[in-house]
């Protein structure tokens, strides 16, 4: 039975660009990725929920504080960034120690994603129910993920 979902934070949950400068957090403009905040409306109340990003200018502080900006960060009750792991995705430690941190078995851990190698392979290899966000529609075979959704829509209806 799964209790926590970890999401992934660029183009998973906030619409990443990578060609803006330094953190998110600083950026002229963030925005929802669609659906998301519905889904975590709704999620949220039943799930622990998580995100958990490589993040690479941003450490936990920066992170909240983007997040805030479009008014997620209270969506989440726990927070992570690589930076203060000391691991990065897809290494199955970085998977671990959330589960860890977070009291839970990776058996009852879902991970979203929207990088099938970092956030699925490592996620799978970890034991968690992986969720590929194939919001692109990359074409290809994922055999890693135990789900593949293509709106975040879609994510209420695997639980």
């Amino acid at each position: 039975m799964i209790k926590a979902i970890i999401f992934d934070w660029g183009n998973t949950i906030m619409r990443d660009y990578p060609e803006l400068p330094g953190p998110m957090a600083t950026w002229d403009h963030v925005e929802w990725i669609p659906d998301a905040e519905e889904v975590l409306k709704i999620l949220n109340q039943k799930y622990i929920c998580c995100i958990a990003s490589n993040a690479g200018h941003s450490d936990t502080e920066l992170m909240i504080k983007a997040l805030e900006r479009i008014n997620a960060a209270h969506y989440f009750h726990y927070f992570f960034t690589s930076k203060e792991l000391g691991f990065k995705k897809p290494d199955i430690s970085f998977f671990k120690s959330i589960c860890m941190k977070i009291v839970c078995l990776p058996a009852e851990c879902m991970m979203v994603g929207d990088n099938y190698d970092n956030d699925i392979i490592g996620a799978k290899n970890a034991g968690l129910t992986s969720v590929f966000f194939n919001e692109r529609k990359i074409h290809g075979d994922f055999p890693d993920a135990d789900h593949i959704i293509f709106s975040m829509k879609e994510l209420v209806r695997l639980l």
